[in-house]
């Protein structure tokens, strides 16, 4: 079996190696690095950026508490921005060798459909290749989306979310255009730095696939760190203003908004990395460069997959991508592999970190399902006590009849590692019950996930009952 994978990412690389594994004979081709957007300026380089601010934001306001006293906390914003190479180089490295492992051929270069199932490879060194295969999996990700703002494309000053991870020198001031997870994320470590920073949003809320009540939290959180919230605020333009920036929005009553800082963040989202594919020379189904595929990732042309954010229909996480690049090579070898999103968790690195899986209880409403609620905040908790001062709640929405678990959402200490015991759950379909009847180590955050699941039904060992008791 003959499978070649166009993109070196999450997606990519993943399905390459599972490919590998099956015995395929594997080609990579991969125009930039190994690795894709994650390791390189996506998931990871933020990370470390914000695991740097964390520990600076946890000295600076909870230090003195617990009897670490620092005087002159500095941030040496070019050791940041080392460390944060070093350990994007690291894992990039590792993904070669695990390449080589699997017996992956990886060719550098970039790839266009020239007619369905057949494609054109122009290497780095110039030369152009015809290429082939028994299938081919497209998995070239995205890229950061540019709106048609004027004055946004001829302004040193605006950056996207690439460039705030290369800054030279830390800014005093940055204004944050967009409250979604990468523009809060980055917003949280520029402001544990020291940067002022503004978000400005043209909708009336922020993080839209968390819960409601989670989402406060954060929010409250990020107030306090002091960031600035401007919601209702659609941006209109951006002008130049000596060093920086000026971001000139309308309030929801049509008053005209200014707000200038040094730099300017765009972070509105991102779109399918397509443009260059010719999709359709390769007669490939699409929604404005998202490719169709149905559950097992086929597109409409049969031997040609598709994986990840450059697909339509499903969310855009690294994580998701990996799940869909084993889904296809297992499809291509004829198992029964079907994509199934219902367990797919979203975490958001802000501060405290949140996390989800399944059903908000705002969607539950919205299908008219019968459902219970348990919550436990983490201020009963000794671990998060420990951690963070506690801050930080746990919500589990069950079926009202049957106990199933439908969502768990969480914001505190260790959120974006205890989803996946939410996950799992969701999975195999488990109930209150049986999270109830596991027992949970002592002292851990994890014993929160135990607690809320008795606050369905009013029996929470370590907070006051709301209910009546089962």
């Amino acid at each position: 079996m003959k499978i070649i994978i166009i993109g070196g990412g999450p997606g990519g690389y993943v399905a390459a190696i599972r490919a590998g594994q099956l015995g395929a004979e594997v080609t990579l081709i991969e125009k930039q690095h190994l690795g894709g957007t994650c390791l390189n300026v996506g998931c990871i380089p933020t990370k470390c950026l914000l695991h740097s601010a964390k520990l600076a934001e946890e000295i600076r306001n909870q230090g003195e508490e617990i009897g670490i006293e620092v005087s002159g906390l500095n941030v040496n914003f070019g050791k940041v921005i080392s460390h944060k190479n070093d350990i994007a180089r690291k894992l990039t490295t590792g993904i070669a060798g695990l390449l080589r492992m699997n017996k992956v051929k990886v060719v550098e270069g970039a790839v266009e459909f020239t007619t369905p199932g057949k494609l054109s490879v122009l290497r780095t060194d110039g030369s152009r290749e015809a290429m082939s295969a028994d299938a081919i999996i497209i998995a070239v990700g995205s890229v950061n989306a540019r709106p048609p703002i004027p004055g946004l494309n001829d302004n040193p000053s605006v950056i996207d979310s690439t460039g705030a991870l290369s800054l030279e020198k830390l800014p005093e001031s940055m204004v944050v255009i967009g409250g979604g997870v990468i523009g809060l994320e980055l917003a949280c470590a520029y402001a544990a730095f020291g940067t002022k920073i503004t978000v400005v949003e043209a909708a009336d809320h922020m993080l839209p696939m968390l819960d409601g009540e989670i989402c406060q939290v954060g929010i409250d959180h990020m107030k306090k760190m002091g960031i600035a919230f401007h919601l209702e605020h659609p941006v209109q333009a951006i002008e130049k203003n000596g060093e920086g920036a000026v971001v000139i929005c309308k309030d929801k009553s049509g008053k005209e908004v200014r707000f200038a800082a040094e730099k300017v963040l765009v972070a509105v989202g991102r779109r399918a990395n397509t443009e260059s594919l010719n999709l359709a020379a390769g007669n490939i189904e699409h929604d404005q460069g998202r490719i169709k595929v149905n559950e097992s990732m086929q597109t409409n042309i049969p031997g040609v997959y598709a994986i990840g954010d450059c697909t339509s229909g499903y969310a855009q996480l690294a994580h998701t991508a990996s799940a869909m690049g084993e889904t296809a090579v297992e499809h291509i070898y004829g198992m029964d592999s079907v994509y199934d999103e219902t367990t797919n968790p979203t975490c958001v690195y802000m501060f405290p970190e949140a996390a989800a899986v399944g059903l908000t209880e705002e969607r539950c409403k919205e299908q008219g399902l019968a459902y219970a609620v348990g919550r436990f905040q983490m201020a009963g908790n000794g671990k998060a006590l420990i951690i963070n001062g506690g801050e930080g709640m746990v919500k589990i929405i069950a079926g009202k009849k049957y106990g199933e678990i439908l969502g768990v959402h969480m914001i505190g200490p260790r959120a974006t590692d205890l989803i996946s015991e939410a996950a799992i759950a969701i999975g195999a379909e488990l109930t209150v019950d049986e999270f109830i009847a596991t027992i949970h180590s002592h002292p851990t955050v994890s014993e929160t996930v135990r607690e809320a699941a008795l606050d369905v039904y009013g029996r929470c060992i370590h907070a006051a009952p709301n209910r009546k008791k089962r």
